[in-house]
């Protein structure tokens, strides 16, 4: 892999909240993000050097948001890690649960959603072992829990499109809406589904050994790149763990579960083509601002969220390639 370019850090928004998980873009340049304590806040000016920034609270949704989604009818689709699948009214903040359960099972860590063409929430469970409080504990133990669901209009009850997911996490949907693309976090890896064609059905490789562990995707449309926030660099110690025996596996996560954590300094995104291929490559070595979970682009300037930190960055974007 080519040395990566330089992440250029620009300035830093302290948000009324800590976590802002997944970051999203409205058609106006606005941020959307959840904070940890159930909010659901809208920034304003936040990509326009000289302009006002204004933060708003759009909702509470009264668990732990996570990935967002902007679909076509006005209203966000949110992941609710403590209450599924939700759906936010934007306008006056009305919170409603779409899917809960499926196969008789609760949802568990609902992490992130797309919307589909046809009305469908396609969505990814990263564990059906460890609440999002313990996802280190997935990680380490890496159970191939996650999932990628499908929620079609009118239904109450979400299918499962794949299983044995290392670590589901963030999705996008191809330029043509022919496919979507998953992020494995515990496999450093992007795995592509096939929704329609002679494939519709089946999951192949996208974009594999990747140079870190990928978390929240995005893309603003079907011209623009796939981009990917590497939540951290690749280790090698849990690299060899993970090719040790369950009992092993299972052990070592019940001591990283209580282990104080701390994210490492370094920051990296992707920006990744429709064939897999790797366009950008950002990274900071040092950096102030820890654990980048997601990644959109606004204009010439991207906007990073995080799970760790209590407010968002704005770093120079890359020159198209």
């Amino acid at each position: 892999m080519d040395r990566p370019e330089e992440l250029v850090p620009l300035h830093y928004l302290r948000l009324p909240g800590r976590g802002p998980e997944d970051v999203v873009a409205d058609g106006q340049g606005r941020i959307l993000t959840g904070l940890e304590d159930g909010r659901i806040v809208r920034v304003s000016g936040l990509a326009e050097p000289g302009t006002p920034v204004r933060t708003e609270v759009l909702a509470e949704t009264g668990g732990r948001p996570l990935g967002l989604e902007l679909p076509p009818d006005g209203d966000l689709l949110v992941c609710d890690a403590e209450r599924g699948l939700l759906r936010v009214s934007l306008g006056d903040g009305t919170v409603r649960v779409l899917a809960d359960t499926v196969e008789g099972e609760r949802i568990r860590f609902a992490s992130n959603v797309v919307a589909l063409p046809d009305g469908s929430a396609c969505f990814t469970v990263s564990s059906r072992r460890y609440p999002l409080d313990q996802w280190i504990g997935d990680l380490v133990e890496h159970t191939g829990t996650g999932r990628l669901l499908r929620l079609r209009p009118g239904r109450h009850e979400p299918e499962v499109l794949l299983d044995g997911l290392q670590f589901a996490n963030g999705c996008a949907v191809g330029p043509d809406g022919s496919f979507l693309v998953v992020a494995e976090t515990g496999a450093y890896r992007l795995t592509r589904y096939w929704l329609t064609g002679p494939r519709a059905g089946n999951a192949e490789p996208f974009a594999e050994n990747l140079p870190g562990m990928p978390d929240n995707i995005w893309r603003a449309g079907p011209d623009g790149p796939i981009w990917v926030a590497l939540a951290g660099p690749r280790v090698p110690p849990l690299d060899l763990l993970h090719r040790a025996g369950p009992g092993v596996r299972r052990g070592a996560a019940r001591a990283a579960v209580h282990a104080p954590f701390r994210p490492m300094g370094g920051v990296a995104v992707l920006a990744v083509g429709d064939d897999g291929r790797i366009l950008h490559h950002l990274a900071r070595r040092r950096s102030g601002f820890r654990m980048v979970t997601s990644v959109c682009a606004v204009g010439e300037r991207l906007v990073l969220g995080s799970l760790w930190e209590p407010g968002v960055a704005v770093c120079a974007a890359p020159e198209a390639k």
